[in-house]
């Protein structure tokens, strides 16, 4: 290995100024892209939901149609920047307008929680905090590209279009998907049920799936318990 040039993983490597603290900022905001897909695996992993299953699915989509659109139009990325790759659009702008804008169509106008014994759903006007709370963390994703000079403002600028053109566009088809009975059919398959794959998030808090079983199962549980400590 003497004499041999190392070379530099760019899934996570980010030129920023070592003496700007809004840069170093800035390097850790240009990860997001990346931590999420692993709250994505984990998410769908952990709670086998066809939803967050869907939501995945369109991302992986949009980050295509980047790869597409960048080598199509070829612009170049600022000269300040000695990154590789073309610049037109922001790949980070574009998913991260996506993963905000399908976040806050689920959160307002598919999701709907029905309230329980045990439980008390988060209201709308949570869900619109939520919402905007996305789409600020959103914003400081992609302006935090033009700070490191990684893109200029109108690549980062047809990179956010691109990302809610494609969120609301797989959120139609989603939505038509499941008003057809396709997601009943999916879920009804040999593979989605041997996944154990669902579709309660819809109508439920993802918190509180299993959380009435647990309950009910531990009160069942204390008379027992009481008893056995009685004798």
């Amino acid at each position: 290995m003497d004499g041999q040039p190392l070379a530099s993983l760019s899934l996570t490597h980010v030129h920023y100024n070592p003496n700007d603290p809004i840069s170093y900022i800035c390097a850790w905001l240009a990860l997001v892209p990346q931590g999420l897909c692993i709250v994505y695996a984990t998410l769908i992993w952990a709670s086998r939901e066809v939803e967050i299953l869907l939501m995945f699915a369109g991302q992986l989509g949009c980050e295509a149609l980047n790869f597409i659109l960048k080598r199509w139009i070829r612009e170049e990325r600022p000269k300040q920047m000695y990154g590789k790759g073309y610049g037109m659009p922001s790949s980070h702008s574009q998913f991260v307008v996506f993963f905000s804008l399908s976040l806050a169509l689920f959160l307002l106008f598919r999701h709907a929680p029905h309230p329980s014994t045990t439980h008390t759903p988060t209201t709308l006007l949570e869900r619109l905090l939520l919402s905007i709370l996305a789409f600020i963390a959103a914003a400081a994703v992609a302006a935090s590209r033009v700070y490191l000079n990684y893109h200029t403002p109108k690549q980062v600028f047809v990179g956010a279009v691109a990302g809610a053109v494609s969120a609301g566009f797989w959120f139609i088809f989603t939505t038509y998907l499941r008003r057809a009975g396709w997601i009943d059919w999916g879920l009804d398959t040999y593979w989605a049920r041997m996944l154990r794959m669902r579709d309660l998030v819809v109508s439920e808090d993802l918190a509180h799936a299993g959380w009435e079983r647990w309950e009910t199962r531990r009160r069942r549980r204390r008379p027992a318990d009481r008893s056995a400590k009685d004798l």
